[in-house]
């Protein structure tokens, strides 16, 4: 009865709280992913995760119809023979495409969503935390920066790419304990998230995401609290323009740099949704006035 009585009450919270759509390229059911999902949810957010049905990385921006599934799902997360899209038997929050990436949060953008929200759609498009960097040349070649860069140019709706580094590799939801890692990156991108949100809206620029890498979790680098955020740029930047001056330089570090830095430091990119490059300085000026409080410089 219980249950029953909170999911009547979805559309209602739906309607008083910032609702984020979810997904990666790691599949629905991998670790990092649920763990954001539970943190976001448990900071007051309204969110709806629409991932595909096994991993899908390096799948870009492909976009195909989902067919309908033949083997079980990724961790035997849905049965053999199941449709083509699926929902979590007691979680409608937790939503399944079999296809890719692309697809799975278009799906969640055009149908699951709405179905939670009332109709309404989402305010916010947040995905990963990728298994692995997505850095410089892997960038274009991301499902979870491609599922973002959907949301960001095709549905108009601000979006956040996290990815980190992939120590302990792809991990099943039911993992316990929680991997430490899982844990630390959650917590990193639910205050990155909160920090866009409380900045007001519009959230980012249009035709923009942030491509944010985390380090990898270490004994130096244990809690959450120990790592800094680092406004950075995607390509190296040798011939483009200049960036927006940050630190007393007009050349963004490079995210490549900010990661490979001694210390615990995220790099925050501001992404041109058009090229998965690099935004120019006149959006990254936008993001920095938005988000100024949460930078550091490199030491």
């Amino acid at each position: 009865m219980r249950a029953h009585a909170l999911l009547a009450l979805l559309p209602v919270i739906g309607t008083q709280a910032v609702r984020i759509i979810q997904s990666n390229d790691d599949g629905w059911a991998e670790l990092n992913v649920r763990t954001l999902h539970d943190a976001l949810n448990g900071a007051g957010y309204d969110v709806v995760l629409s991932g595909p049905a096994e991993n899908k990385s390096g799948t870009s921006s492909r976009d195909e119809e989902p067919k309908p599934r033949s083997s079980a799902c990724q961790y035997d997360s849905c049965l053999a023979g199941s449709g083509p899209v699926g929902t979590n038997a007691t979680n409608p929050r937790l939503n399944w495409v079999n296809s890719f990436p692309v697809t799975s949060i278009r799906y969640g953008i055009d149908t699951f969503g709405p179905q939670i929200w009332n109709g309404a759609g989402p305010d916010l498009a947040v995905t990963g935390p990728n298994v692995g960097h997505n850095l410089y040349l892997s960038v274009p070649f991301s499902g979870t920066v491609g599922a973002a860069v959907y949301a960001a140019k095709e549905a108009g709706i601000p979006a956040i790419a996290f990815s980190g580094s992939s120590a302990g590799g792809a991990t099943a939801w039911n993992k316990t304990p929680v991997p430490r890692q899982s844990l630390v990156y959650a917590e990193l991108a639910e205050k990155l998230t909160s920090a866009v949100v409380n900045s007001g809206k519009p959230y980012l620029p249009e035709d923009v995401w942030l491509n944010v890498n985390f380090p990898e979790v270490t004994d130096e680098c244990l809690d959450a609290s120990a790592f800094k955020f680092v406004l950075s740029r995607i390509n190296l930047g040798v011939f483009s323009e200049k960036d927006v001056t940050h630190c007393g330089e007009d050349r963004l570090p490079a995210e490549l740099e900010v990661v490979s830095t001694e210390g615990c430091y995220v790099s925050v990119s501001v992404g041109d949704a058009n090229d998965k490059t690099t935004a120019p300085a006149d959006k990254q000026a936008v993001v920095l006035e938005k988000l100024g409080d949460l930078f550091t410089c490199l030491p």
